[in-house]
């Protein structure tokens, strides 16, 4: 080594893997759909990072990003089954709004594709994403998400380019096509929000209704361990039942948070400061189009997890 050869310091390394990071935790919880998981695999690529010879690697974020996506997809495949065997519909572990960085100058990206990666971690995006097989779902978000060109997503899935480029296609237009209302949020989301939680917790029945779209959709997850319903509820007038129902057998004592969860506003729920429902609510042009309601305790545990992503 000549004098003039940077050295790679004890500590050089974690401080340059912590400013990958977010991004890394980022990708695999949207592979995954679990923070959990997801910090878990960004934690065994910390630990082969390590242990690799860095000389060796061009370019240490694409490593990163290989090494990732192929720890995360090892880890889907082996989650489809229980995810097939989940009681009742299936949601995303939800991540509160401050752990979220999407702004243009986190990601490095201009603004439109700013607002598309804050879209792509919603819970109605993320649910989408359960209609692809493991590869597909990797290829889709490598290429539309995070703009990573084909021929380095072929060397993670093992594929030729090409038939990526028509894995990507197909799946965008499943995924697409499975959305019919706006993805993205309106501006005044956080008021339409507060105003749909007041009227459940008063009990006003037509003010509920009036808030929620025509084909707004409710999506209950309990998994085995709490109640919760087991098919989606359809419809504005169900779906006010539901939750004016709800909000009457709430615990004494519960202290509700407003929240933004997965980049859509929604309030968080304890009970004598333990965790016990997040329901997030995805408002567009106006009205309330999405309703998830998270009570499943080992998902609410993610809410706990410090630390941003993007």
């Amino acid at each position: 080594m000549t004098m003039d050869e940077p050295v790679d310091r004890p500590g050089d390394a974690t401080l340059r893997f912590d400013a990958e990071r977010p991004r890394l935790v980022g990708l695999a919880y949207r592979i995954l759909g679990s923070r959990l998981d997801a910090e878990d695999v960004v934690q065994e690529a910390w630990i082969r990072f390590e242990a690799a010879d860095r000389d060796s690697i061009r370019e240490e974020a694409a490593w990163l990003t290989t090494v990732v996506s192929r720890l995360a997809l090892d880890h889907l495949r082996s989650a489809r089954v229980r995810r097939e065997q989940y009681v009742g519909p299936w949601l995303p572990e939800p991540v509160l709004g401050q752990t979220i960085d999407t702004t243009a100058a986190a990601v490095g990206v201009d603004p439109a594709h700013a607002a598309e990666m804050a879209e792509s971690l919603t819970f109605g995006f993320l649910r989408m994403l359960e209609a692809l097989g493991p590869e597909e779902r990797v290829i889709f978000l490598l290429a539309d998400v995070f703009a990573m060109p084909f021929a380095d997503i072929a060397a993670i899935v093992d594929r030729s380019p090409e038939a990526c480029r028509q894995v990507a296609s197909r799946a965008r237009q499943r995924v697409r096509a499975d959305r019919d209302h706006p993805a993205m949020a309106s501006p005044d989301a956080q008021e339409i929000a507060g105003r749909l939680v007041a009227a459940i917790a008063a009990g006003e029945m037509e003010q509920v209704v009036a808030l929620l779209a025509d084909g707004a959709v409710l999506i209950s997850d309990g998994g085995a361990l709490t109640h919760a319903a087991r098919r989606p509820v359809v419809g504005p007038h169900r779906i006010s039942r539901f939750l004016v129902n709800l909000s009457g057998r709430m615990p004494r004592g519960m202290e509700v948070e407003p929240a933004e969860l997965n980049g859509d506003p929604g309030v968080v729920m304890r009970v004598r400061g333990a965790l016990f429902m997040a329901i997030a609510l995805h408002v567009a042009d106006g009205q309330v189009h999405e309703v998830h309601v998270v009570r499943n305790p080992e998902k609410l545990a993610a809410l706990e997890v410090d630390g941003t992503i993007v």
